[in-house]
């Protein structure tokens, strides 16, 4: 067992869905912060060392287009999993362009895959 947990960034607006992913993740043993919007994310991406991101694209303030975007011109290189209700795959497109990892339709897609995925990419970081 590691001694230093892994660091999880929560990005989504919709309270219920926010705290059952960090309810979820906690069990599974992962530090998580989470934030309601993108607004001051990238202070908040600086000062801690997460090893993942969990990004909605629509939120108030900074979405997660903009998100990406200044991490990739920060060349942070996080991986980030987009979790969104956009389901345009000139949307999907443009956030891998952007540096994501995974893209997951909100409606279609279980918290538990999402944590399964989470899991796989972090076991070869």
């Amino acid at each position: 067992m590691e001694s230093k947990k892994k660091k999880i960034l929560v990005l989504e607006d919709e309270k219920p869905l926010a705290r059952a992913l960090e309810l979820k993740l906690v069990h599974e043993g992962f530090e998580v912060i989470t934030s309601s919007n993108g607004e001051g994310v990238i202070s908040l991406i600086e000062k801690n060392n997460f090893s993942l991101i969990i990004c909605d694209m629509l939120m108030p303030k900074f979405d997660g287009f903009q998100v990406l975007q200044t991490l990739s011109d920060k060349k942070l290189k996080i991986p980030v999993i987009v979790l969104t209700n956009l389901s345009q795959s000139e949307d999907e497109k443009r956030v891998r362009a952007l540096g994501a990892s995974d893209f997951y339709i909100k409606s279609d897609t279980p918290i538990t895959t999402v944590v399964e995925r989470i899991k796989q990419i972090l076991e070869t970081t």
